[in-house]
């Protein structure tokens, strides 16, 4: 049952008032993560031969790290437009179900909902996330408002300072990657009890997979834990 439709306007107002501060503080802590993940791309895509106005514009319009980087590997590695917007869709796959959960949470008519779709992100959205399965829409655009110039501005850094890649590599790709993800386990094991066996199957299945293949093979092999859990739902 939805019990905001009982609550007061004062309440809700309130409530939305204490989601915007949280949003805005969560944000900054994502934007230093952001914006160190952001020299690293831009450091790596100046190496791979773009000009850097390109890359900071690229930043500032697309907002997609795992897209971004994506783009500018497939490029560099010979695979071409058709396999950079290949790599880049895969990727960005991921924010299909996410759109989706946010929508209901979203306002106004359909420009302004596709404005503030912009905002769902997948730590913003993570960290939004209400006990009933919604998001708070408050929460999730302040944190994503913060982010954005930290990613644009990393960018810029990487793009024309151009860091040591050696302290990139260190703390860009190698360090944020895993920890964002691990926001959002953290997060699903603090909302949903019900799926802490799953999270702790996928643990365990990618412990043991490291063992015999790549750390990327056994994150996606990892994955299995999910598909078991919806074939048990459906059955």
């Amino acid at each position: 049952m939805n019990t905001a439709a009982h609550e007061s306007p004062e309440i809700l107002e309130a409530t939305r008032r204490l989601h915007w501060r949280q949003g805005l503080v969560t944000g900054l802590g994502l934007g230093v993560g952001a914006f160190a993940l952001a020299v690293s791309f831009g450091v790596a895509a100046v190496a791979q031969g773009w000009p850097a106005w390109l890359v900071v514009l690229m930043s500032a319009i697309v907002f997609a790290g795992g897209a971004q980087f994506a783009i500018v590997l497939a490029f560099g590695g010979g695979g071409g437009v058709i396999g950079a917007v290949s790599a880049a869709t895969l990727i960005n796959l991921r924010f299909v179900p996410l759109a989706i959960n946010a929508a209901r949470s979203l306002r106004g008519g359909l420009w302004r909902r596709s404005l503030e779709s912009q905002a769902v992100l997948d730590a913003s959205w993570a960290t939004a996330r209400l006990p009933d399965g919604t998001v708070s829409r408050e929460k999730m655009i302040a944190a994503t408002l913060v982010q954005w110039p930290a990613w644009v501005g990393g960018t810029a850094i990487g793009a024309y300072l151009s860091p040591s890649p050696a302290l990139v590599r260190q703390w860009g790709l190698d360090t944020l990657f895993p920890a964002m993800f691990l926001i959002f386990v953290l997060d699903i094991w603090r909302v949903s009890p019900r799926q802490r066996p799953v999270i702790l199957l996928a643990a365990g299945i990618a412990g043991v997979m490291c063992w015999f293949v790549p750390p990327g093979v056994a994150l996606l092999c990892s994955g299995v834990a999910g598909f078991l859990a919806l074939r048990r739902q459906e059955g």
